[in-house]
């Protein structure tokens, strides 16, 4: 597993808020590191408008790319996007 997901409860009224944390040690490129990024605004956003009510932050725990000189290539993205939505 590659991601760590961390859930906080949020006072009554209050918008849940989000939190990205994917280092620059284990996603080498800047590009692969916003579209991580990008990926995981969109997935866990998308839940916290319809079941998850909660502060949530996603953590990169594992490097990326090694096999592919680090670059992320579409194969490991599609992998990285259903550990995400597995999580949520």
């Amino acid at each position: 597993m590659h991601w760590g997901l961390y859930l906080a409860c949020i006072n009554q009224g209050e918008k849940p808020d989000l939190g990205i944390a994917v280092a620059k040690k284990l996603a080498k490129r800047a590009v692969d590191r916003n579209q991580l990024k990008r990926m995981i605004r969109e997935l866990v956003r998308g839940a916290q408008t319809t079941s998850l009510n909660s502060d949530v932050v996603v953590k990169l725990k594992k490097p990326i790319g090694r096999e592919t000189r680090g670059r992320l290539r579409g194969k490991e993205k599609a992998a990285l996007r259903t550990q995400i939505a597995g999580l949520i």
